[in-house]
């Protein structure tokens, strides 16, 4: 998403550069969405990949028709999973999808007309397995006896723990994995965002603004001073705790660099003992975070 514009200017050179040693430092599972720069990620995603395809986990989503803003519409209904999957492969150069996402969940579509339309598309052979974003349990249930789902992509992160209390067991029990999506909290786990630059999309998020942020870094701070002392940087340290919460959980950090991409890459190398990892549960508790993730419209559209 980030190598698309919504964090400021984009150097397609630069993200191509990024994805495809990506790839040669061993990621195999690359996640993007039609609504990304409307259609240019997955344009740059095919372009970096053409001659890399074996081997990899290419995921995309539909739903969503603007990524921002006010005028953010969820279209779920059968027919549009069909053109939206055929743009989609158009525009990444692929005959299949590994995994295919419903981005958000259509209210005005029953959760089971939507997917049992995406599994016309795995009988197909347009994609091989269907995931859901940001879906409540009970969506989640309704959506799994019409097709087998193979991931839930949330928000989580040690900033954003919620999904913890319900969605987890639930998908646990049907045999989902998780795919925690902004797993360094838009990149405010860093450390590294102290301030924002004007019209930067984040700010539209409460726990982006006032003292909401001010309150927010301290506990930042106190998340990079552990990495300090426990030898890695803030960013490893938040994706470790991530990667320690199961084999089915596989976060999927973005970034524009591909320093970041190496640096993403050392959390695999931190290990955590359950002292350190009581230690950072009880730094960022659930509920904890000043402000809400989104603004009030856009939370709307999560867990439903």
């Amino acid at each position: 998403m980030g190598l698309s514009g919504i964090y400021g200017g984009s150097d397609d050179e630069q993200g191509i550069r990024t994805l495809q040693g990506a790839a040669d430092a061993g990621v195999t599972f690359f996640d993007t969405a039609d609504v990304y720069g409307n259609g240019h990620n997955e344009e740059l995603l095919g372009r970096a990949l053409r001659d890399r395809r074996q081997g990899l986990v290419i995921a995309s989503k539909f739903g969503l028709k603007a990524q921002t803003g006010s005028d953010r519409q969820v279209r779920g209904h059968p027919d549009y999973v069909k053109q939206a999957v055929r743009a989609s492969l158009r525009r990444l150069g692929l005959d299949y999808l590994d995994l295919y996402y419903l981005h958000r969940v259509d209210p005005q579509v029953p959760i089971e007309d939507t997917v049992g339309a995406m599994a016309e598309l795995v009988q197909q052979g347009l994609v091989r397995q269907l995931g859901l974003s940001e879906a409540s349990p009970a969506t989640i249930r309704r959506a799994a006896a019409v097709h087998p789902i193979a991931a839930l992509q949330s928000e989580w992160s040690l900033w954003a723990r919620d999904l913890e209390a319900e969605i987890l067991p639930t998908c646990r029990e049907l045999g989902i994995g998780l795919v925690p999506w902004s797993p360094l909290g838009r990149g405010f786990l860093t450390h590294q965002l102290t301030q924002l630059a004007p019209g930067d999309y984040r700010l539209t998020a409460p726990r982006f603004q006032g003292d909401n942020f001010q309150e927010n870094l301290v506990r930042a701070g106190r998340l990079a001073e552990l990495a300090t002392q426990w030898n890695c940087s803030a960013a490893q340290l938040a994706l470790a705790w991530l990667l320690h919460q199961g084999n089915d959980v596989v976060p999927i950090p973005g970034t524009r660099s591909l320093e970041r991409v190496h640096e993403n890459l050392g959390a695999l190398q931190v290990q955590l003992d359950p002292t350190q990892r009581a230690a950072l549960e009880q730094l960022f508790p659930p509920g904890s975070t000043a402000g809400e993730r989104y603004p009030e419209h856009l939370m709307r559209t999560v867990n439903l």
